[in-house]
């Protein structure tokens, strides 16, 4: 199995490298960026033992420990069997 972890700024919560990457694309020539928002992505290998929702359950407690801030950022994740 493999888990993709998304890990995102929670809304309202500054983002300079967000603000950073949008000048540097509209420097570029990109016009009608409204916003940018950076985050992490994670990809795991898991080995095949258990289901796929003692998987998700692991993986989100990873996430939460580990892969994010929780007082700031947010996650996701997805589970592919």
């Amino acid at each position: 199995m493999k888990a993709k972890v998304y890990v995102s700024l929670k809304p309202g919560i500054l983002d300079p490298q967000g603000k950073a990457i949008q000048h540097a694309v509209e420097l570029l020539g990109f016009d009608g960026i409204a916003d940018v928002r950076q985050g992490k992505y994670f990809e795991i290998a898991l080995a095949d033992s258990g289901t796929p929702e003692e998987a998700r359950e692991s993986v989100s407690r990873m996430a939460r420990e580990v892969l994010s801030n929780p007082i700031i950022e947010d996650y996701r994740v997805e589970i592919e069997a």
